[in-house]
């Protein structure tokens, strides 16, 4: 298992470009399975991510043959039959059960093993299991496999609500969705998830040949149709990298060019940057961020979309530990996504946790120390601190990080970082990972 090394308090100057967004290709992934036989679905711009080689994996069990070529992924369906996604696969990741809404809605039937909790808290799937048995599935659970079947194999349209005690689900909005594009009748979502990810993949049903209306929007209504075709798409750029890669740049009085980025998804993020001081340069597909010489401190709440996103939490709290004054950053997705709080401490970070919440004091320096990534986000954060850290900094457990980031390193190294990643021979081989980020 690797580690990274990083020798930080180097500005970062240059330009670096945006992958695919991780959150979007994975459910475009599982919309291959509402295809016939000898059908294919080719994503573009498709990133090179563990998460992205687990699903096509999970895939295979289930019929559906992938092939790369550098960052085009076609999807072939070779067996329309399978309907059982195994726990020895969806145990490794959380994204697995948003193959349960295409299964039970191309097949009739689907056996999905639970996903579990994850390093970030509990979340639970309840509402993808209400919202596909408003459908008219019948759902059982056996022997930890969530088992959902279409009467007559076909599911029909309803009212299906989605609210939740933190606000819509993303997941599930995306697997309600693609169990009612094939149902008889109209479905109708409340309360769906606004995320640019889940707008992606509603687009890309249309293209397919779903009849969606109301995307981005809290009520969308599908109207069934009898049969999908395959189609050629590009994904979406990740929201999340791209807020990362501006997060580094502040941190370290940096210079860079963030490009492949749509500014209309990152409204919070840009705004929140700007309240501590960075000065920003937004253009059509980039943007241009340079930090200041010291940060300014920051009010944060995590919010659905439009709001601030919990997956950059982390790397802005790696921010507010060098601000000026006193930042509070509060959790309202995930109330315990905190465990890169501890890590940052050890680097000199003064933070403590109050139930949702954290209150960060400014330090005038970070220091180099060996810190442990516990999930994909908190990896991030960590790096993030490292980089504008006096000596070297340690983190293991990276495999967390290469879920969700394509060769993070060489990137940063490309605008002046300086990081080696090594083996670690020290740390333990990673059990499991539930996680999404």
């Amino acid at each position: 298992m690797d580690k990274l090394i990083i020798n930080g308090g180097h500005r970062l100057r240059g330009s670096v470009r945006v992958n695919g967004a991780k959150n979007a290709a994975l459910p475009m992934m599982a919309a291959a399975l509402l295809l016939n036989r000898g059908h294919r679905l080719v994503l573009r711009h498709v990133p090179d991510l563990g998460d992205v080689r687990t699903m096509c994996t999970l895939l295979d069990t289930l019929g559906v043959r992938s092939a790369r070529d550098r960052h085009t992924l076609t999807l072939s369906v070779e067996d329309d039959r399978a309907v059982r996604a195994p726990y020895e696969i969806v145990k490794t990741m959380r994204a697995s059960i948003c193959t349960l809404g295409p299964l039970v809605g191309r097949r009739g039937e689907a056996h999905v093993s639970h996903p579990g909790g994850c390093a970030i808290g509990v979340r639970p799937v309840d509402l993808h299991v209400r919202g596909i048995a408003a459908l008219g599935a019948r759902i059982t659970v056996d022997h930890g496999y969530i088992v959902a079947r279409a009467p007559a194999r076909r599911l029909r349209g309803g009212t299906v609500y989605l609210g939740g005690a933190f606000g819509s689900t993303v997941t599930g909005t995306a697997n309600v969705m693609m169990a009612a594009v094939l149902a008889r009748g109209t479905t109708v979502i409340e309360y769906a998830a606004l995320e640019p990810e889940v707008q992606e993949l509603a687009l890309l049903l249309n293209a397919m040949g779903a009849r969606i209306e109301g995307i981005g929007s809290y009520r969308m209504t599908i109207h069934g149709v009898d049969r999908l075709h395959g189609i050629d798409w590009t994904v979406m750029p990740d929201r999340i990298e791209a807020g990362t890669f501006m997060t580094c740049a502040a941190i370290t009085q940096g210079d860079v060019v963030v490009e492949n980025v749509r500014a209309e998804h990152m409204t919070a993020v840009l705004e929140t940057l700007s309240q501590m001081g960075c000065d920003l340069d937004v253009g059509a597909l980039a943007v241009r961020v340079k930090g200041p010489r010291r940060l300014k401190p920051i009010d944060l709440n995590t919010l659905p979309f439009p709001g601030f996103p919990t997956d950059l939490q982390a790397q802005f709290m790696a921010c507010a530990s060098l601000a000026d004054g006193i930042s509070v950053v509060t959790e309202k997705i995930y109330p315990e996504r905190f465990a890169h709080l501890p890590e940052l401490s050890r680097m000199g970070a003064q933070a403590r946790k109050y139930e949702s919440a954290a209150i960060v004091s400014g330090v005038r320096e970070l220091h180099g120390a060996p810190v442990m990534a516990s999930d994909l986000r908190a990896g991030a954060g960590l790096v993030v601190a490292a980089l504008a850290a006096h000596g070297y900094t340690e983190v293991q457990r990276i495999y967390h990080l290469d879920r969700g980031y394509d060769h993070i390193e060489r990137r940063l190294n490309a605008v002046g970082a300086k990081i080696r990643r090594v083996a670690d021979k020290v740390a333990a081989a990673p059990a499991r990972e539930t996680g999404t980020g």
